[in-house]
C-alpha cells in the first residue's frame, strides 16, 4: 500500500443529519473526499447542497454524525477546521471599490501573511490577471469576478477548498475561465469540494461525483462507473454513450413525477434511454 492510499481523506461525513424547523434536510449523508481531488456533490436546487458544505465549514452543527476536515473534527475542533479550508460562495465576494490586488491584499493581511504583496502578486500571475490587477472590480467581467473570488479563497494555501456552484449565474464563457481555475487547482493539489446543478460541470471538472437527492446520496463513483450504472449500449446505425445527464435522470426518475415536474421530463428521459440502450 502506499503512502497515499494509507492517508486519512481530506473530507469524511458519517451519517450527517440535519433539519430546520421539522423539516429534515440531511438524511445520513455518509461521504470520503481523496486529498487532492476534485469531488462534485450534484443535485437540484433543494437537495441539500449547500447545508453539506455549512455544515463541513463548521457554520451549522449537524444533528447528528460526525464530520472531519483536514483531519479535524467539526464539532469539537472548529478553530482548526477553519484554519485548513477557504470558502467560496454562489456569489463573488469581491470589494468592487477596490482592485483586484487591493482585494487580494487585503485578505492576505487579514490572515496576517509575512509577505503580502508578494502573495498577492502570485495569485495575480497564476489565476492570468495580470492586466486587470490594478482596474478596480466593478470593472471586471462575471468570469474575472469569480476568478478573483477564487484567487482570494486561495490567500494562505488552505488544503481545502468548497467552490458552493460557482459557476451559478454566469454566462458560458465566464463557466470556461472558472473550470479553468478549478482544473489549475487540481494540479496544484488542492482538495476540491464541488457542490453544482450543472451537470455538464460536475463530468468536465470531477474525479468522482455524488449523487444528492432529497437529503440522501443515492450513488458516488467516477463518471465511467457511474456509467456503468446504465444498460450497456447497443449499437445498430449510432453508438450512444451515456452521459452523466443520463446517469442522474435515472437514478432519480421516480421521484421527478412526484415532485410536481413537467410530465415529459421523466418519461422523455426514460424513453431517451431505452431507445439507445437494450
Amino acid at each position: 500500500m502506499t503512502g497515499e492510499a494509507l492517508a486519512p481523506p481530506a473530507i469524511a461525513m458519517r451519517g450527517i443529519e440535519k433539519s430546520y424547523g421539522g423539516v429534515q434536510v440531511l438524511r445520513g449523508v455518509t461521504l470520503d473526499v481523496t486529498r487532492g481531488s476534485v469531488f462534485a456533490l450534484l443535485g437540484s436546487n433543494g437537495a441539500g447542497k449547500t447545508t453539506v458544505v455549512r455544515v463541513l465549514s463548521t457554520l451549522l452543527r449537524a444533528d447528528a454524525g460526525t464530520a472531519t476536515v483536514a483531519g479535524f473534527d467539526v464539532a469539537t475542533q472548529p478553530g482548526r477546521v477553519r484554519e485548513s479550508l477557504s470558502l467560496t460562495g454562489q456569489f463573488a465576494a469581491v470589494d468592487e471599490m477596490l482592485t483586484g490586488r487591493e482585494n487580494l491584499l487585503l485578505i492576505a493581511r487579514l490572515r496576517h501573511l509575512a509577505e503580502p504583496r508578494a502573495a498577492a502578486q502570485a495569485l495575480i500571475d497564476r489565476f492570468g490577471l495580470g492586466d486587470a490587477a490594478d482596474r478596480k472590480a466593478s470593472t471586471y467581467s462575471g468570469g474575472m469576478r469569480r476568478r478573483l473570488d477564487i484567487a482570494m479563497s486561495l490567500i494562505g494555501r488552505p488544503p481545502v477548498v468548497f467552490l458552493d456552484e460557482p459557476t451559478t449565474g454566469l454566462d458560458p464563457e465566464a463557466r470556461i475561465e472558472v473550470w479553468r481555475s478549478v482544473k489549475q487547482l487540481a494540479q496544484d493539489g488542492t482538495t476540491v469540494l464541488l457542490t453544482t446543478q450543472y451537470l455538464d460541470e460536475a463530468e468536465e471538472l470531477a474525479d468522482r461525483i455524488a449523487i444528492l437527492h432529497r437529503g440522501r446520496i443515492l450513488v458516488e463513483g467516477s463518471l465511467e462507473e457511474l456509467r456503468r450504472l446504465l444498460p450497456p449500449a447497443r449499437v445498430e446505425y449510432v453508438e450512444r454513450r451515456g452521459t452523466l445527464e443520463d446517469v442522474f435522470f435515472a437514478v432519480i426518475g421516480e421521484d421527478w413525477q412526484e415532485e410536481g415536474r413537467p410530465a415529459t421530463a421523466g418519461p422523455d428521459v426514460d424513453r431517451t434511454i431505452r431507445s439507445s440502450r437494450s
